[in-house]
């Protein structure tokens, strides 16, 4: 990849991210606006916004976020799987990105008990994206902590594969000097996996207490 590409793949990737980012804080400013208000064409109007908002804004933006995100960890030296930030950063980006696409099928849902003017306004009301924009606004937080931070230090592959380049380049970079693995990692790993399972049963509970 050449230095103008990779200028341009990168600035792409920060600018999607901190737009999903942004866009979810939107997102949540609704939900709430949805949960609190007193006038009913304004909650009704949150609900059947959202749908639309989502296709135009959180989808393009998950993509070229998850996209650009891999363009540029296979256009550099840190690779895709070389370093445990990279992977993790790509099961979050990949990860929010598959519940976005399946939670836009509630969007549709939620948008269609809000078209119903005889659907009562406290039916109307739904807790699920208040609760899946905090939760994704916490996962997009960790993405972007990873991204800058760089922790945890080179996987087994990166390893292997610094040592076969090592005979072709003396002298590595030192970014991409491996870096010793502590506690602390481990702990960061277990979060990372708790908030996944904490965005499925979300998920999850948010689609059944639609249905019902």
């Amino acid at each position: 990849m050449t230095g103008a590409l990779r200028r341009f793949v990168f600035t792409t990737h920060v600018t999607s991210s901190v737009g999903w980012a942004g866009a979810v804080l939107v997102f949540l400013a609704l939900a709430a606006i949805g949960l609190t208000s007193q006038h009913e064409p304004t909650v009704r109007g949150v609900y059947l916004v959202m749908a639309p908002a989502a296709w135009f804004v959180l989808v393009p933006l998950a993509h070229a976020s998850l996209l650009s995100g891999v363009a540029i960890s296979l256009g550099t030296p840190w690779g895709l799987f070389s370093h445990y930030w990279v992977v993790a950063k790509l099961v979050i980006t990949l990860f929010s990105t598959v519940i976005l696409l399946i939670y836009m099928g509630t969007f549709r849902q939620m948008a269609g008990v809000a078209a119903d003017p005889v659907v009562a306004l406290g039916l109307v009301r739904n807790p699920s994206p208040m609760v899946h924009s905090i939760l994704a606004l916490i996962l997009l937080l960790l993405a972007t902590v990873l991204g800058v931070y760089k922790p945890f230090g080179m996987t087994e592959y990166g390893k292997r594969q610094q040592g076969e380049r090592r005979t072709l380049q003396p002298n590595p970079s030192q970014d991409l000097k491996p870096a010793g693995t502590s506690r602390w990692v481990y702990v960061v790993w277990i979060v990372i996996v708790g908030l996944i399972v904490l965005f499925i049963a979300a998920h999850l509970m948010g689609g059944h207490s639609h249905g019902r």
